[in-house]
């Protein structure tokens, strides 16, 4: 199966408020998809509903043919997650949480596979120092080192770079994307830096109110709403949705 991502017609509402209206999307193994769009557009609800936090009023999520329902377990075995907004506990030491999150993953020969992962993401002098005393890019490295510590089909990253200095962040990259395309996983990735999603992503979904706005090539897409550059083209997603709809 080439689909390790498919989403069918979820909605998501809070009290009447429409989060998530509908939408329905794909990604493949070995590809990059970037969900992007403005503050309140409805990312965050998607993420957590792909992620099992919660439950979508209609529709379906299906992890490698999974269903996310019935067969919840196998189904988020597949996956994992970073996001600055998600640290690890700041009172274990590194080892300690990776120790933590490995046994909840079911990650065999863990104590080898943690030795990996820190040589992988260059946290080996960090192995015994508490989270919670290092600073934000240290953190961010540590949560991207938690998110592939179970060798993820699915990674679902949000701002993955953030707090990191280029020459780390243009590191990050090189192994997300080795990930992606030697090692046969598939990345949902939400961002506001445009720049670095043209760079990564192989497709994009803009969301606006909900609803899946756009979608196609990062490269091209601008040019076909007549925008210069990935940056307008969100600007005007957050700004004029209803004209970019319309054309």
């Amino acid at each position: 199966m080439n689909k390790a991502l498919s989403v069918q017609k979820i909605t998501k509402s809070y009290d009447g408020l429409v989060a998530v209206d509908g939408i329905s999307f794909d990604v493949n193994r070995n590809e990059i998809v970037g969900l992007l769009g403005p503050n309140g557009a409805g990312k965050t609800t998607t993420i957590n509903i792909i992620l099992g936090i919660l439950e979508p009023n209609t529709g379906t999520v299906h992890i490698e043919g999974l269903d996310l329902v019935s067969r919840r377990s196998q189904a988020i075995a597949r996956t994992n997650f970073a996001a600055v907004y998600a640290p690890v506990p700041g009172n274990l030491t590194l080892y300690q949480n990776l120790y933590i999150f490995g046994r909840l993953y079911g990650v065999k020969a863990l104590p080898g596979r943690i030795d990996d992962i820190l040589r992988q993401f260059d946290l080996e002098s960090f192995r015994n120092k508490k989270c919670g005393v290092l600073s934000s890019g240290e953190q961010t490295r540590v949560g991207l080192a938690k998110a592939m510590l179970n060798t993820p089909h699915l990674l679902l990253l949000d701002e993955p770079t953030s707090s990191l200095d280029p020459a780390t962040a243009a590191d990050i990259r090189a192994k997300i994307r080795e990930y992606a395309v030697q090692g046969g996983g598939a990345v949902l990735w939400t961002s506001h830096n445009m720049y670095e999603v043209e760079d990564m992503c192989d497709r994009v979904l803009f969301l606006s109110h909900g609803r899946i706005l756009l979608e196609g090539n990062p490269k091209t897409l601008p040019r076909e709403h007549g925008k210069k550059t990935l940056e307008e083209l969100f600007i005007a997603v957050a700004r004029e949705p209803l004209t970019l709809e319309a054309a």
